[in-house]
């Protein structure tokens, strides 16, 4: 057998293992676009596997003493965010996490986290990025109370969910992945730039998937109303961070604004995101093949932090290296109309001037 033949014979395998273990969903699909939107979806869950396998020596972060620097996590309350949170106290900073429940929060990262080694400071405030309001409410806090802020790292949220309208009027995964991730950092740009210095750039981290490369911006139809199936919305919103990751770090280095912008696939990793899919059914599988929440951190992290990144904004990152995302996002024209578009549908007039 040739290796050719025995790569595509792996690869038949593998997508049936993918079909009967890692569905999108917990029932198979029933139409050709479901079962054609679940293909590509597979086909990217296993080109994300192969990456965390032939890329895992990449996988390291190294953590960097920066204590007078503020960082803000969105949904740091368990896996990932909870190790994000956890690598950005080990470099003595000041962590605020931002997620729908407080205190909740704050015992998940006090029992997981050892306070007594480390010097950072963790300050936990209410937001849920699925409510505009709750942004806003959000945003003015910090405009109140923070002269800069050095880092945010949007983290929360969800995938291949049921169909749902936010109280806003808005699909959920392009609430949650995006639409609220974007407002936040219109509102919070002043800060970030307050932050930013020769040198030492403020950044901002959208934590994305690799099915950006599968995903398409339904502009006549965006909250997915005539053909709604949970795959297609999420990866809808994996490729608008992308596109807008690209095109708000043009107009930063447009500025010379001292922001930099970074969108990173963490890998596939084992954390109740999957929750919905039918992975739930084989967690033996799921902690053999996939990622823990802590691997899972270490890009994201690379990208808030890594020295080797400073002035080098718009990439978009798996295991700490460059990979290739959406053709779409080399293609400017593609970015700025998705920006407009965003900027359009929250009433933005001037992105990245803290008003609404």
């Amino acid at each position: 057998m040739g290796l050719l033949t025995f790569l595509l014979y792996t690869l038949l395998i593998l997508m049936i293992l993918g079909f009967y273990f890692f569905r999108s969903s917990k029932e198979f699909p029933k139409t050709w676009y479901e079962w054609k939107t679940e293909f590509r979806f597979q086909y990217m869950g296993i080109l994300g596997l192969i990456q965390d396998i032939s890329l895992n020596k990449k996988n390291n972060v190294a953590i960097l003493q920066q204590t007078d620097r503020i960082a803000i996590v969105t949904g740091g309350n368990r896996g990932i965010g909870l190790r994000i949170i956890e690598k950005l106290l080990e470099c003595e900073m000041t962590v605020i996490m931002a997620c729908r429940d407080p205190e909740g929060g704050r015992k998940n990262i006090l029992e997981a986290v050892d306070f007594s080694t480390i010097r950072g400071k963790l300050i936990c405030e209410k937001l849920d990025v699925a409510s505009l309001s709750s942004v806003k409410e959000f945003a003015k806090k910090i405009q109140d109370n923070y002269e800069k802020i050095d880092l945010l790292i949007n983290n929360a949220g969800i995938m291949c969910a049921p169909y749902k309208l936010t109280e806003d009027g808005y699909e959920s995964h392009f609430a949650v992945n995006f639409l609220g991730h974007f407002l936040l950092t219109h509102l919070l740009l002043p800060k970030l730039k307050a932050a930013g210095k020769k040198g030492l750039n403020a950044r901002i981290v959208n934590v994305s998937s690799i099915v950006n490369m599968v995903g398409k911006i339904n502009y006549d139809d965006i909250n997915l109303t005539k053909k709604y199936y949970p795959p297609t919305a999420y990866n809808q919103s994996k490729l608008a961070q992308v596109l807008t990751t690209k095109y708000i770090n043009h107009l930063m280095e447009k500025e010379e604004a001292p922001v930099q912008v970074h969108a990173v696939h963490p890998g596939l990793v084992d954390t109740d995101l999957f929750k919905y899919t039918s992975t739930t059914s084989v967690p033996t599988f799921k902690k053999l093949l996939f990622k823990t929440p802590e691997e899972g951190s270490r890009t994201v992290v690379y990208a808030a932090i890594g020295r080797k990144l400073e002035g080098k904004g718009g990439t978009y990152l798996t295991n700490c290296v460059h990979a290739r995302c959406h053709p779409d996002a080399k293609k400017p024209e593609k970015c700025e109309k998705f920006f407009k578009f965003s900027c359009d549908l929250l009433g933005i007039k001037e992105f990245g001037n803290g008003v609404v």
